[in-house]
């Protein structure tokens, strides 16, 4: 590459582009069509490769720089109110840079939060097939609708009947998912520390509701016609209170700790302030 002989009163530095931010964009447009139509999915992936091809052209065969002028000015002393940085608590002569968290939940709490939010979830849906008088088979059996075929779930009279394969099913979909959702309640929950139960009990659920709306039409279409929303949501909220309030009282442990006893599995005989 030719060395360009450089103003001393300037500095190179890469050229500003906007094709990273085209091509970025594209790409959501491209998976957001997934769960609405082709047509966005077509001008993402338009987007995207022109966003690529741009970006491309300005790194290849040479990377494009612009020249900024340097202040002559001498720099002056950056000053702060602050008197000093208070040092990381936990942060000792073993651990020479602080991990942040400094503390956070082991995964053994967010299986116990999973568990517990699991089971008010189910309570929950329950009392809506009661309420609704098609009996508590009927969320359950909505639930594994998905798994099976429409010859058997056609029919309101079928849903509302126990049928060991649906019940087996929804157990095990409903159990996987509220230990992993627990799992990833005990990791965010740190983030929020003073008020772990906003993010667990209103964000979380928010946010799930808002996802599974969009593309419960594509995995789940029998339960996607039946479903109330409002019992839905409101599971939803009960799932994310309870697993956030049970994983907030659990001990944190310092993420400094190997992984045996950040797991939880292997106590460390060693105290952490909670």
């Amino acid at each position: 590459m030719e060395q360009r002989p450089q103003d001393r009163g300037t500095v190179e530095l890469p050229a500003p582009t906007p094709w990273p931010l085209v091509s970025a964009f594209g790409l959501a447009m491209l998976f957001a069509g997934m769960a609405t139509s082709a047509a966005v999915s077509a001008v993402g992936a338009v987007l995207a490769v022109v966003g690529v091809v741009g970006w491309f052209r300005e790194v290849f065969p040479h990377e494009v720089h612009v020249e900024v002028p340097v202040s002559e000015l001498p720099p002056q002393p950056i000053t702060t109110v602050h008197p000093g940085v208070a040092a990381f608590a936990g942060a000792t002569e073993e651990v020479p840079r602080a991990l942040l968290p400094v503390q956070f939940y082991p995964v053994s709490a967010g299986v116990k939060g999973g568990l517990a939010g699991g089971v008010v979830m189910a309570v929950l849906a329950m009392l809506y097939g009661v309420l609704s008088r098609h009996g508590i088979w009927y969320p359950i059996n909505l639930l594994s609708a998905g798994f099976f075929s429409p010859e058997m779930t056609q029919s309101t009279e079928q849903l509302t009947r126990f049928q060991p394969a649906m019940f087996a099913i929804a157990v095990g979909v409903h159990g996987f998912t509220s230990l992993v959702v627990g799992v990833l309640y005990g990791a965010m929950l740190p983030m929020l520390p003073r008020r772990p139960v906003i993010l667990g009990g209103v964000i979380a659920p928010l946010i799930w509701s808002g996802l599974l709306y969009g593309i419960l039409g594509i995995v789940n279409p029998v339960m996607n016609s039946r479903v109330d929303w409002f019992w839905f949501v409101l599971s939803q909220f009960g799932f994310g209170l309870v697993a956030g309030v049970v994983v907030s009282r659990q001990q944190r442990v310092s993420t400094a700790l190997p992984l045996s006893m950040r797991a939880g599995i292997e106590a460390s005989g060693r105290e952490h302030p909670p």
